[in-house]
């Protein structure tokens, strides 16, 4: 998959992203593969694959969900960022906070972030339950997200 076919798919769904945007997901792209030879981020790592189930996947909960009209995102077991980081890239004004309980994957998240000069993003290391009773986290969030992470309750 090809930038102009990624950008015309999320244009389907009224997702107009910028030529920045797209940079952006090609480095993110860059820096799963390049991550993923050292730890197991993710079994796909096809391009047109990573395109269509990572970042297309994350980007659609924006076609159910008013991602505008959203300030602030929990991404709960984010793992290698998603829905979270994708997200962000196509709507740069949230808050995001990532929590994983791997600390080796939470390093990956701050580098992609750094790489991609992403800003409102907070990397927490962490359970999720440990996280949730601390009063800075508590409530804090007008959206919450987990993909592939245990039942939610």
């Amino acid at each position: 998959m090809n930038n102009e076919s990624f950008a015309a798919l999320l244009a389907q769904q009224g997702l107009t992203i910028t030529e920045r945007q797209l940079a952006q997901f090609d480095r993110y792209y860059e820096l799963l593969v390049e991550w993923n030879e050292r730890m197991n981020l993710t079994g796909i790592t096809e391009r047109g694959a990573v395109y269509e189930k990572h970042f297309y996947d994350s980007a659609a909960l924006s076609f159910v969900t008013d991602m505008v009209g959203t300030t602030s995102v929990a991404d709960i077991g984010s793992g290698a960022g998603f829905p979270s980081l994708p997200l962000k890239i196509c709507f740069p004004h949230l808050k995001v906070t990532i929590v994983d309980s791997l600390n080796k994957r939470i390093q990956f998240l701050q580098h992609v972030v750094s790489e991609l000069g992403l800003t409102d993003v907070l990397c927490v290391h962490g359970r999720a339950e440990d996280i949730a009773r601390q009063p800075a986290h508590r409530d804090r969030y007008d959206l919450a997200t987990a993909r592939a992470v245990a039942r939610l309750a």
